[in-house]
């Protein structure tokens, strides 16, 4: 069992990977100026909050391995729950442990001694680069750490998250206090090349969206949390404020080195800020923590996929093999296992994972914005029910993030039509296999 530090280390560990690293100059280039940035930035993570709150006491009532699963089973049935698990265990989860992985080795291989990862071992049928392979042996790395138990693999994220806090400090200290040519003066800088007005604020507040995103895996591993009704809640919201303050921190220490030109002008404005200090050795070391970031969001990541398959299966709705735990290392063995296939596949045929990544944010915010709802169902159809904690501000605040998921939702879907229909007709295909299972199998035991 974990304890509240692991609880909020998985949080933290989670949400915080490259992308505080990556998006600022996405953010700055759709909006221009740095009240603007911030202004998303502190959208996004009271957004975010507003999830995680609504969020903490699902998982307070139903602190059951499977998370968004075992709430929208309960609330709406069997077929909208088979779904979500479909959705993550063929799309989602896949998709995002593939991104994270190929961002592992690409991150690597700016380092000189790497750059042979771009090469090409095989060429016939399929093409597949070192780069490739360093990302399916990172995966499976995880996975089996995973594999030899939650409470290894809780103590790699609690060890990662500390490193990568160690990192954050190092990029604010460095910016702050080491720059003899920073000044607060950048930050009533402007990029004149933005695009500005509302679609940009909204592609800014995507941006930050996708940079908070993995606060809601703790939920998934909820069982196996020690004293969930209040280590959920609490991991899930002081996580979520820690995460708020340490972006903005990095993205203020950023600003107070590079003016906004320049920062919507580099790829990596973090390491352009430290390199502007340091020069080419506090790059490198920014690097290899942004490698060790990218670990503990992966671990987080493929801890919280495997069980939602295995809750599934453990209730007769996938297949029961799924379901199995491994007689010494009490694991989910078999999930992890062909979680860590389905990636390697993708790893192997598919090349484009923008692609992918453009699915797994779509089917995520999709069963974001379902699950907030049952909310409103547990507290119309159990008002009796202890909750060991409530929601402040409700029904505002569920209903916030409700609107603010739907809205997302719609830019998503107007700006990258075709990417989205693909996503949707995906996880619609799953109700063939849904009623396949259903007709022919039982429920494996707990």
């Amino acid at each position: 069992m974990l304890n509240l530090s692991h609880a909020i280390a998985i949080v933290v560990g989670t949400i915080i990977g490259s992308g505080i690293f990556l998006v600022p100059q996405e953010m700055m280039r759709a909006v221009g100026s740095s009240s603007l940035v911030y202004l998303a930035w502190i959208v996004g993570g009271l957004l975010s909050l507003f999830g995680a709150m609504t969020y903490a006491e699902l998982g307070a009532v139903r602190p059951y391995a499977g998370g968004e699963y075992v709430y929208l089973r309960d609330a709406y049935g069997d077929p909208i729950a088979f779904l979500y698990m479909w959705t993550w265990f063929a799309v989602a989860k896949p998709a995002s442990i593939a991104t994270v992985t190929i961002g592992f080795a690409r991150t690597l291989g700016t380092f000189h001694a790497f750059a042979f990862f771009d090469n090409a071992i095989i060429r016939r049928p399929i093409t597949v680069t070192w780069a490739q392979v360093v990302a399916i042996g990172a995966t499976w790395f995880i996975t089996g750490i995973n594999y030899l138990g939650m409470r290894k693999a809780g103590n790699f994220q609690l060890i990662f998250t500390w490193l990568k806090g160690a990192l954050i400090a190092f990029v604010i200290g460095t910016c702050f206090f080491g720059a003899s040519h920073g000044s607060f003066a950048n930050f009533a800088t402007s990029f004149t090349g933005a695009r500005g007005g509302f679609a940009g604020f909204m592609i800014a507040l995507i941006a930050a969206l996708w940079a908070y995103d993995g606060w809601n895996d703790l939920n998934m591993v909820a069982g196996e949390i020690r004293n969930p009704q209040r280590n959920v809640p609490v991991a899930l919201i002081a996580g979520v404020l820690l995460v708020g303050l340490l972006f903005i921190a990095v993205n203020a220490a950023i600003q107070f080195v590079l003016p906004a030109d320049a920062i919507a002008a580099t790829p990596r404005p973090a390491l352009a800020a430290v390199a502007t200090v340091l020069g080419t050795r506090g790059v490198q070391i920014v690097t290899i923590g942004m490698a060790l970031s990218i670990l503990a969001g992966l671990n987080g990541t493929i801890m919280s996929g495997a069980r939602v398959p295995f809750a599934a299966a453990r209730d007769g709705l996938f297949f029961q093999r799924i379901a199995h735990i491994h007689s010494r290392f009490q694991s989910p063995s078999t999930s992890l296992v062909v979680q860590a296939l389905l990636s390697t596949a993708l790893l192997l045929v598919v090349g484009r994972f923008q692609q992918l990544f453009e699915l797994a944010i779509f089917a995520e915010w999709l069963f974001y914005c379902i699950t907030a709802t049952t909310i409103f169902v547990y507290r119309r159809r159990e008002p009796n029910v202890e909750r060991p904690y409530r929601v402040w501000g409700y029904p505002i605040v569920p209903a916030l993030f409700i609107a603010a998921a739907a809205v997302l939702l719609y830019y998503t879907f107007a700006s990258n039509l075709r990417n989205s229909l693909l996503g949707t007709a995906l996880i619609l295909a799953g109700l063939p296999l849904y009623y396949f299972i259903r007709g022919n199998q039982r429920p494996a035991s707990a």
